[in-house]
């Protein structure tokens, strides 16, 4: 057991108290974020951007899917991938509920990816998903949005030492460093206005983390997260915990 100071039921409550305040702060906060991501300028996206789907190829205005607001995760699976990123398939897991009750807000929720359509729906019917998935046609979409790099770009990190973690999901995604790396995560969210298709809010790194649901429980957890010197990512997929 970690050793972790102990104390009465009376001094758990007023350190709580305390710390009561302070995440309603957060809270606070947080809300205000969200107004201002909400106010961000709209960015008309004027490139003629073309996706793969299971019903044919389509344009972005078409992925609204008759909605006015659409969400994308940029799912690392790239082309060279023989299985999707083992971190994105665990924040998709998180998605693939949620999709039915953004629809109900007007929003669509799809993943795109630049792994051939057939690769992608096969993956998803193993992982048990049911969400809307799409490859781009070309690497531009990924790519201006930054999500997409090019091997001169990564060589400062390629020869720096690669972390075991980063190794570890290449090897698990059936690929190489240089084609793990090449791919990026991200969310990017669209509104449908008159005909026009505008960009209101990109993100990623930690920017992830509200689709990473388990993260917010484990910092609830005594252990928290507890990651600190792990030499080898915990996250599997959901079909690979307890195998060897």
């Amino acid at each position: 057991m970690p050793e972790h100071r102990v104390g009465t039921q009376k001094e758990f409550e007023a350190a709580r108290e305390e710390l009561l305040a302070e995440e309603k702060e957060l809270t606070r906060r947080s809300d205000e974020l969200a107004r201002k991501r909400r106010e961000l300028p709209w960015a008309l996206v004027e490139r003629d951007y073309g996706f793969e789907t299971a019903d044919g190829t389509k344009s972005l205005a078409d992925l609204f899917d008759e909605r006015s607001q659409l969400l994308i995760y940029h799912f690392m699976f790239g082309p060279p991938y023989e299985a999707g990123c083992p971190v994105c398939s665990s924040i998709a897991d998180t998605l693939d509920p949620n999709a039915v009750h953004l629809k109900a807000r007007d929003v669509t929720l799809i993943c795109s990816s630049r792994a051939p359509l057939d690769k992608l729906l096969a993956y998803r019917e193993r992982m048990g998903w049911s969400f809307d998935w799409v490859s781009t046609v070309g690497s531009d979409f990924h790519r201006d949005l930054g999500f997409l790099h090019t091997e001169e770009e990564l060589r400062p990190f390629l020869e720096g030492g690669i972390p075991p973690t980063v190794s570890q999901m290449a090897e698990a995604s059936g690929t190489d460093v240089l084609g793990y790396v090449t791919e990026g995560p991200g969310l990017s969210s669209y509104m449908l206005s008159d005909g026009a298709v505008y960009r209101t809010y990109v993100t990623t790194a930690r920017g992830l983390e509200p689709a990473m649901a388990y993260y917010g429980l484990l910092d609830r957890t005594p252990m928290g997260r507890h990651e600190e010197g792990e030499q080898t990512h915990w996250l599997r997929r959901h079909d690979e915990y307890g195998k060897t």
